[in-house]
């Protein structure tokens, strides 16, 4: 499990985003539930997420209406496959609007940066 905490921070609300390897919709409830075993993602107001396995993309907003299709639309592009990505924010109090989006892509990306070529379950060409 790769988490990468306090990536982001607007108008009072912080982003952090995690990730790992996950072959099904149980294995990604698994390593939600471990996640949030850590006192502080379990006072996270949403945990976006999503991951595209053998059967499909599968994605969960946690509330954060449009966050898991922004994940996936980005997983999808970078063609990593069996690896769950999850985007955790704190509301700060006061609503974002669409910024909102373009701080999900920034974790996402940044995640994906940490990641690094090679790790992860890419798809030959």
């Amino acid at each position: 499990m790769l988490v990468l905490d306090n990536i982001l921070t607007d108008r009072g609300s912080k982003y952090a985003v995690s990730g790992g390897p996950c072959h099904s919709e149980d294995e990604a409830r698994a390593f939600l539930a471990a996640l949030r075993r850590k006192k502080k993602f379990a006072k996270a107001t949403h945990s976006s997420w999503g991951f595209i396995g053998a059967d499909g993309p599968v994605k969960n907003d946690d509330g954060e209406s449009g966050a898991g299709m922004v994940i996936l639309r980005m997983l999808e592009r970078e063609d990593l496959r069996d690896h769950i990505v999850v985007v955790t924010r704190w509301y700060g109090g006061k609503h974002l609007g669409g910024d909102r989006f373009r701080h999900v892509q920034t974790a996402v990306r940044t995640y994906l940066e940490a990641l690094g070529p090679g790790d992860g379950d890419r798809a030959a060409p």
